[in-house]
């Protein structure tokens, strides 16, 4: 069925149109319909998922056009509006994506990843173990490197054989790592540029780390019967260390971007894709010594546009409130950012004032790990392993995930318990 003929049922449909608040089918409103038909198409058509996402984003985007508003701007100009809000969100995002593609394969060139056998524990701790480096990861680098770097390695100390809850928690790993630091997630680096203290943030690592042994150990241990972790590295292991300095230049230097731009310059940090840009002029320049895997740029690509054209539709979903700040109506963002794209849940909670932030760092940082596509970490890994873009199996075998969230939540009301902030 074409784009414009899914709009054209919808419209027929028995539903109701007030203003621009758009279309409702039984009370739901029918972006969110078009958005869960993407998404179940995705599910259905594995070999055809570019182009089901495509004629989603074409959908979502005539009926705003036709029948609601983008921000509450109708129209052309209304979706103009809207992709040059998010245009920077969405290159970061595209060029990280595919540089990290390159950067991955250089780590994996390296041969660094079949060294760490030697390191790690040879039994389930050493699931465990690759977990607390991911989340420690993601408190500095952004939660898609670390996202990407740990399935890596991953792949090669299980023999490719990862199993598809260990993968879920890779991604809670690098989301709630990031959830207490100002430099590891948008959304905290969006609170501490709206003046919220790093300290107040930094509160977030209680719940992140309580979900992250609640969610690691059952992993960890679903991963060791799957395939056990190499126990020890080949004969004759020879490093190629000046990938391995690539690696390393490379990751310094979008660490080294992320800092100064959100520390020195953070009034402009939305308005240019810095960390996309600082990876790319890292491996350009590196190249001229050891070049990367050019031919592995058409397939990044093509699963980076498949997966920035799903981030698209999310962006347009209509969130346009939320309820009065409580740790309920907290806990509920999270849940909800599993479906929804979490920085205008962020945006709308700094605008109405009155949360406990760092319940809030944890809500929106930790909770788009719950489903694959809620976060751009679970997006990113998706792009190595295609076997992870399916809802029923992600909460299937990641059923620890979202049990993490909520005794971590739990665990923040008991030991830090609710402090919310004035007005």
């Amino acid at each position: 069925m074409s784009s414009i003929a899914v709009v054209g049922a919808l419209a027929a449909a028995d539903a109701r149109l007030a203003g621009h608040q758009g279309i409702e089918v039984f009370g739901i409103p029918a972006a969110f319909i078009l958005f869960a038909l993407t998404l179940l198409g995705v599910a259905i058509f594995h070999y055809h998922t570019l182009r089901v996402a495509l004629i989603g984003l074409v959908a979502i985007t005539l009926y705003k056009l036709a029948f609601s508003s983008f921000d509450g701007v109708t129209g052309l100009t209304g979706l103009l509006h809207h992709l040059g809000h998010e245009w920077v969100v969405l290159s970061n995002l595209f060029g990280l994506l595919v540089g990290f593609a390159l950067l991955a394969n250089h780590f994996e060139r390296s041969h660094i990843p079949l060294y760490l056998p030697a390191i790690l524990p040879d039994d389930w701790r050493g699931g465990l173990m690759l977990l607390v480096m991911v989340f420690c990861m993601s408190t500095f680098l952004d939660n898609i490197a670390a996202a990407i770097i740990g399935g890596t390695i991953a792949a090669t100390v299980f023999r490719s054989r990862v199993h598809l809850g260990y993968l879920a928690a890779i991604v809670a790993a690098s989301n709630a790592g990031g959830a207490g630091s100002v430099v590891g997630d948008t959304t905290t680096t969006m609170m501490w540029i709206d003046g919220v203290s790093p300290l107040e943030v930094a509160s977030a690592f209680v719940p992140a780390v309580v979900a992250l042994f609640v969610f690691g150990v059952p992993a960890a241990l679903q991963q060791q019967r799957v395939s056990p972790i190499i126990k020890d590295p080949p004969k004759d292991l020879q490093l190629d260390w000046s990938r391995a300095v690539i690696v390393i230049i490379v990751i310094a230097t979008v660490i080294a971007t992320n800092v100064l731009v959100n520390s020195r310059f953070h009034e402009v940090a939305d308005s240019f894709p810095f960390l996309a840009a600082a990876v790319w002029v890292a491996l350009l320049l590196t190249a001229l010594w050891r070049a990367p895997d050019w031919q592995l740029l058409p397939n990044a690509a093509m699963g980076s546009l498949f997966l920035i054209a799903l981030v698209t539709c999310a962006s347009m979903m209509p969130v346009e409130s939320l309820p009065d700040p409580s740790w309920q109506t907290t806990a509920g963002i999270g849940a909800v950012s599993a479906v929804f794209d979490n920085i205008p849940l962020t945006k709308l909670a700094l605008e109405q004032g009155g949360y406990d932030w760092g319940a809030l760092a944890f809500a929106v940082g930790y909770g788009g790990s719950m489903l694959w596509f809620g976060s751009s970490a679970g997006v990113a890994l998706s792009t190595q392993f295609p076997q992870a873009r399916s809802v029923v199996l992600w909460l299937r075998y990641g059923w620890h995930v979202p049990l993490g969230y909520v005794a971590g939540f739990a665990a923040y009301l008991l030991i830090v318990g609710w402090k919310p902030t004035a007005g």
